[in-house]
């Protein structure tokens, strides 16, 4: 059970789900539908965001706004310069590792289909380490989904030639000397 493997008791799960219905709840409101003191309900807020298990995520809601949402996943050798990428990257709002055929998968969002298509190109399909390549446009989200967005991405259009932008900190060709570097060793 995940509040057994998390250690929560019944009042901090009822603390969290009722800060999920509603982020904007006070402390106060919470103490009232829960039964306990508003300063209970404050430490114990203060403590699940201590341990990193309640988190408060400002970002945008992609099931509201018009953003184009797209699922890369891919198989490549190696994985963790990919999810390292992503911590860079204006488009890349986060990477996963995964099991199975393929071994990442990453949410790309911007407001042209063109970008997307260009990051995936430039960062993935010509680049000799990455094996296999599937990228998957979101079209429907059944909850609200929120996540942080770069805005500075609007400012970059990506390119098969310069990748993301003139901050990329992956440029290819530096890749494809790691690549053949891995060969001969």
């Amino acid at each position: 059970m995940i509040s057994q493997k998390l250690k929560l008791d019944d009042i901090d799960r009822k603390i969290i789900s009722l800060v999920q219905e509603d982020p904007n709840l006070t402390h106060t409101q919470i103490a009232e539908r829960i039964d306990r003191s508003q300063p209970t309900v404050g430490m114990r807020i203060k403590k699940l965001e201590k341990e990193g298990i309640l988190q408060f995520q400002p970002g945008i809601n992609f099931k509201k706004v018009d953003l184009f949402l797209a699922t890369v996943e891919l198989k490549t050798k190696y994985p963790d310069e990919i999810i390292d990428m992503a911590k860079f990257c204006p488009f890349m709002l986060n990477a996963f590792r995964l099991s199975g055929d393929h071994n990442i998968s990453i949410l790309l969002a911007s407001s042209k289909l063109e970008k997307l298509d260009n990051i995936v190109n430039y960062h993935f399909r010509n680049n000799p380490s990455v094996q296999s390549v599937s990228m998957e446009i979101v079209t429907q989200i059944a909850k609200d989904f929120i996540l942080p967005i770069d805005f500075d991405s609007e400012e970059h259009n990506p390119t098969l030639e310069e990748g993301c932008g003139e901050n990329c900190k992956y440029k290819l060709g530096a890749l494809h000397e790691k690549v053949e570097q891995s060969h001969f060793m």
